[in-house]
């Protein structure tokens, strides 16, 4: 008769320390959600920097041209940008330096403002997942170093769902 009482109590403390209150778990589906929605104008034309001394300067160029690279960019912002970290609102130009290969080698952000830093390495890991090469700038004939500048305005509205 113990063993059957100790049993019924160890079977009802079970179910009493069982029952939680719901909004301390983490998973719970009805907590609020918050979350950034990001849009995107990416200015054309994309402004290139000539080289100095040049009498025959040729720019880069994009795979496609410029209107394929800024979907290309748009498209992998919008999958890859980290926008729940931070709020952008207004006008940023990024300069992209590409190298004698075409290979982007360099992307530099600016205004910096707070917490920037954050979107400004999103933006180097979005650049660098677009694969295409671009074909290098030349002058006289040689493949030579050349910088790109894109202007972006970006508009957040932050939500909660």
């Amino acid at each position: 008769m113990k063993v059957f009482t100790l049993f019924i109590a160890l079977f009802t403390a079970n179910f009493m320390w069982a029952q939680q209150d719901v909004e301390d778990r983490d998973d719970n589906p009805i907590t609020e959600i918050n979350k950034n929605l990001l849009k995107i104008d990416i200015k054309e034309p994309l402004l290139q920097v000539a080289v100095k001394n040049c009498n025959d300067f040729k720019p880069a160029a994009f795979e496609g041209g410029v209107k394929v690279y800024k979907e290309t960019l748009q498209k992998y912002m919008y999958d890859y940008l980290n926008s729940d970290f931070y709020v952008l609102n207004g006008d940023f130009t990024f300069t992209l330096t590409i190298d004698q290969t075409g290979k982007v080698t360099n992307i530099e952000g600016t205004p910096k403002v707070s917490n920037s830093n954050y979107f400004f390495d999103d933006m180097k890991y979005v650049v660098r997942r677009i694969k295409k090469s671009w074909t290098p700038a030349s002058c006289n004939g040689q493949p030579v170093t050349s910088q790109i500048k894109l202007k972006m305005n970006f508009s957040s509205i932050a939500t909660d769902l």
